[in-house]
């Protein structure tokens, strides 16, 4: 055997090591990533990786929407040494906003290994520049509770991941009969679904909308953007088989008991697409996206 067939054969090895556990892409080299979006670097020999994704650069990965096409957003992603990427972010600096978190749950990294952090783990973004960033005074007394996007309960790994979850870059504004109501539940159904019954992985996409007027509620005092709707996008494989779902919900001061009925607020992932302009876990293979983003079924997620 020639050293140039053994050369080919470790770097096929290699790479086959880099492909997420769902995504069966045929040439991952080839994905085209925005040039807004800045480089980033991980080590692909991560010891013992908790998922087979672990090491691909977060844009390839298929929690990641595809990227805006503002030249103001950034990508920002949060990691812990020991359990790898915890979670993202896509911030537009422009209106010092986020357009989504995202993150995956599976067995590996969803023990809890610690309680929720207290009010003083609540900081600022290290990653963005001060210009960009929301502080504490931009939340201060503004009439809404700091929402959670990726919310602390579903990040109990460790202290670090668990604070992370407490970066300004991962709230959005949110009057409380909605976080601690409708907003709730459906984190409570999202925890309910991460058992290795029904997911192998979970892959999941939150946000709340920002990039259209019409889908603005307001702005608080310090000129923050208040969302008119806040989302989720959940894709689960289990068996080497995907389906996916949405949750999209009216930001507003009051909600009826029907309101509060998850099944109204679900919708195929396609909707969700089609009312945010996002494209959702866009790095799966064609087919597999077209028969997710058209499908739902209530009962197969428990509805």
């Amino acid at each position: 055997m020639t050293l140039k067939i053994i050369l080919t054969i470790s770097t096929l090895i290699f790479t086959a090591c880099l492909v997420p556990n769902d995504a069966y892409l045929d040439d991952i080299e080839n994905i085209s990533i925005r040039d807004s979006i800045p480089d980033t670097e991980y080590d692909p020999e991560i010891e013992n990786p908790k998922s087979k994704s672990e090491g691909l650069d977060f844009r390839r990965r298929i929690e990641c929407p595809e990227p805006g096409e503002s030249i103001s957003n950034q990508l920002l992603i949060k990691t812990d040494p020991t359990y790898g990427i915890n979670y993202a972010v896509e911030w537009d600096k422009s209106k010092r906003a986020q357009r989504w978190s995202a993150m995956q749950m599976y067995h590996g990294n969803s023990v809890q290994n610690v309680r929720r952090s207290g009010d003083d783990a609540w900081h600022e973004d290290p990653d963005l520049d001060s210009a960009y960033r929301t502080s504490y005074a931009d939340h201060y007394q503004n009439g809404y509770d700091r929402g959670h996007i990726i919310a602390s309960a579903d990040r109990l790994e460790s202290r670090a991941m668990n604070k992370q979850t407490f970066c300004y870059s991962n709230i959005h504004p949110q009057l409380n009969v909605l976080n601690a109501g409708i907003w709730q539940d459906m984190e409570d159904k999202l925890r309910s679904w991460n058992n290795d019954d029904f997911r192998d992985t979970l892959y999941v996409a939150k946000g709340g909308t920002i990039d259209h007027d019409d889908q603005i509620m307001g702005y608080t005092k310090s000129g923050l953007i208040v969302p008119k709707y806040f989302w989720m996008a959940v894709l689960c494989l289990k068996d080497g088989k995907y389906k996916a779902m949405a949750f999209c919900i009216e930001h507003r001061n009051k909600y009826s008991p029907d309101d509060r009925k998850l099944a109204n607020h679900a919708v195929p992932l396609g909707k969700l697409e089609s009312f945010t302009g996002i494209n959702f876990f866009y790095n799966l293979p064609d087919e597999i996206q077209e028969q997710v983003k058209s499908e739902l079924n209530l009962k197969d997620w428990k509805l």
